[in-house]
């Protein structure tokens, strides 16, 4: 076997320190590990919908839920597995259909309800990935599946190994172009206010928690400042078509034994007053638990629920995640949260 030449073991070498250095980097400034969020990481926590419904609850939604939701506490106070389905952005609507056309679920489904998101209607982009995130669970290989363990197995220790925010690509995203007529960049989140578990709880660092300067960074981008206006309640046929899908979804699931309830996590700040303006809870909360024949938890009929700040007007810190989950598990039907036998 021929030796390394000098310049290939430099380079090595160079390679190494490169690496170690970036981590220690990231590391001196607050970053923590966090796993990529992804079709890969959905796949993982879908496949454990099929666990007994009296051990397991699954939680489908959009970004509320993903924060809001402790999944420690959860599984302390109840004894049972929380399977996290929520994507940020993304109406509950598509994983709903998805369980309910899967045979083999019969479970108990928490549906988070962020009104904007769930009777918008997603723009195009959105609708990909939720359709990437289906499509890629029923057709992962067993090689793919192979990557994602041991791909996960080093970004539990490497924090540089974000894909989102400090690879190359992730790097470059950052590079804010400005926006144009007929082109928008997107948000640009910072890093801190998105760090994800493997259970695929989405949290928010320290850093984010001491930095109103980045708090108010997240406040500009849900204030849609640089962003074209949202299409927040869709039209009236397209709401009409939304309540008549998730009511075939929901009645499919309870026809196997299973069952879904809705939740309205908080909100604050400047967000409260204009959700409670645009979509009123009597043409859309009520409207949707009378159609589905359905219990839900709205957080203003909660005192435990009420008084939450959100940083950023929109979701909760984990410490407060925390006790939104103990209230939460106080108001859910009882086969959802009860110990398993």
């Amino acid at each position: 076997m021929k030796t390394l030449s000098k310049a290939a073991i430099l380079m090595v070498a160079l390679v190494a320190i490169f690496f170690v250095t970036w981590e220690l980097y990231l590391r001196s400034i607050g970053v923590n590990a966090s796993y990529d969020e992804g079709k890969e990481l959905w796949a993982n926590s879908r496949a454990q919908v099929y666990e007994s419904p009296d051990k397991t609850t699954v939680f489908v939604g959009s970004s509320r839920i993903k924060y809001d939701l402790d999944v420690d506490t959860w599984r302390k106070e109840t004894g049972r597995n929380a399977v996290q389905l929520a994507m940020e952005g993304n109406s509950p609507l598509p994983m709903m259909e998805d369980l309910a056309a899967d045979p083999k679920f019969k479970g108990l489904v928490v549906c988070d309800v962020m009104e904007f998101v769930l009777f918008g209607g997603p723009h195009s982009r959105v609708r990909r990935q939720q359709k990437e995130l289906i499509d890629y669970y029923w057709n992962e290989t067993p090689a793919q599946r192979a990557s994602f363990v041991l791909n996960h197995a080093l970004e539990s220790q490497f924090a540089l190994l974000d894909r989102d925010f400090f690879s190359l690509n992730g790097l470059l995203g950052t590079a804010r172009i400005p926006n144009r007529p007929g082109f928008h960049g997107g948000p640009l989140f910072p890093w801190s206010f998105h760090r994800v578990t493997i259970d695929r709880q989405t949290k928010m660092a320290p850093r984010f928690l001491a930095d109103t300067n980045l708090q108010n960074q997240v406040k500009d981008i849900w204030a849609g400042k640089g962003m074209p206006p949202p299409d927040t309640t869709g039209d009236a046929e397209a709401r009409v078509d939304i309540m008549r899908r998730m009511v075939a979804a929901v009645a499919k699931i309870r026809s196997r034994g299973g069952d879904v309830t809705f939740v309205r996590p908080p909100s604050s700040g400047a967000s409260e007053p204009i959700e409670m303006m645009l979509v009123p809870r009597e043409k859309f909360w009520q409207p949707l638990l009378d159609a589905t024949h359905s219990t839900g938890v709205y957080y203003k009929d909660d005192p435990a629920q009420t008084h939450f700040i959100c940083p950023e007007w929109s979701h909760l810190s984990p410490s407060d995640a925390v006790l939104y989950t103990r209230a939460l598990i106080r108001k859910l039907p009882p086969e959802y949260v009860k110990r398993p036998i």
